[in-house]
């Protein structure tokens, strides 16, 4: 099986959303809701709802969470609850059911429309997602993240095949990505593809710029890339391995996302491919036993056109 690099995977995904944009995402109907999913989700539910404010949890704290506000609850001064998954598997389904016993109206973000966790949401919202492999998940919360910040996918990818990476950049050790405050939910997603794709074997950093400042950077080291995209890279990392990328002034969150991603995938190019050496027995293996589970994942996880 061949299976393609995260930047091939973004570079489909943007073709697919330049003939199919997602429908628009309204999230001024809900009032302090409950924000819930796993991994990149709950990222995708701070982004989504980053100028609203909302109550964040996610597989590990969920339910302490949401029993620390059953006061409120009881009061009925919070009435929602909207749950991110791409599949509609797994813990969004408990998620849900969780929701419901605390009598909230829950909402659901996936790509599975015919999901266990789709089928006990009082209202699902359905987005379109490319095959892609199991873990990449970009099409998938790019299609919600383009519904909120309503950004043209062809734009998006003309920055995105304009980029070209610097001298050398195949061989560092280590790459850092420093962003703007305001792409501090970014970040982590940034993080999740390191341990995806690379597991220990490539060290991948990610700093909102604010908290660059906070030590990150004591060891400047000259086989680390410190990669700032809308950020004037002055104090960060070794002077003459730096790569700072500008940002337009209409760019948001979907095209910070694809972009990192797309390098990330180029990273992914230049190492041995670690991702494609394990990812089948995860998905057969231990991958759904995690999760009580006797059946497989999917390797290629199947699209939803």
């Amino acid at each position: 099986m061949t299976i393609p690099t995260l930047d091939t995977i973004v570079s489909d995904a943007l073709d697919f959303f330049t003939k199919t944009p997602p429908p628009p995402l309204d999230v001024s109907k809900f009032s302090l809701p409950f924000v819930v999913g796993s991994g990149n989700a709950i990222n995708t539910g701070k982004i989504l709802f980053s100028d609203k404010a909302a109550i964040f949890a996610d597989e590990s704290n969920f339910k302490t969470v949401i029993a620390s506000y059953e006061p409120v609850l009881t009061k009925g001064l919070i009435t929602d609850a909207v749950v991110i998954s791409a599949s509609g598997e797994k813990d969004s389904v408990w998620e849900i059911e969780l929701a419901k016993q605390m009598r909230l109206k829950t909402t659901l973000l996936t790509c599975k429309p015919e999901s266990s966790a789709a089928k006990i949401a009082d209202t699902v919202h359905a987005y379109k997602s490319i095959a892609e492999p199991y873990t990449y998940n970009t099409s998938t919360y790019l299609s919600m993240i383009l519904s909120a910040t309503q950004e043209k996918a062809e734009n998006i990818k003309k920055v995105v095949d304009a980029t070209s990476v610097v001298s050398g950049f195949n061989e560092y050790t280590s790459y850092a990505f420093v962003l703007p405050d305001s792409y501090l939910n970014i970040t982590p997603m940034i993080e999740i593809k390191r341990d995806e794709l690379f597991g220990p074997h490539v060290l991948i950093r990610a700093f909102s710029e604010g908290h660059a400042r906070h030590a990150k950077f004591i060891h400047p080291w000259d086989k680390e890339l410190v990669i700032c995209l809308g950020v004037k890279n002055v104090y960060f990392g070794h002077p003459e391995h730096r790569w700072d990328i500008d940002l337009a002034p209409s760019a948001s969150f979907g095209t910070v996302l694809s972009l990192t991603y797309h390098i990330c995938g180029l990273i992914q190019k230049a190492k041995p491919d670690y991702f494609m050496q394990h990812i089948a027995n995860y998905c057969s293996d231990y991958g759904p036993k995690a999760y009580g589970k006797s059946g497989v994942f999917d390797v290629i996880v199947p699209a939803n056109e």
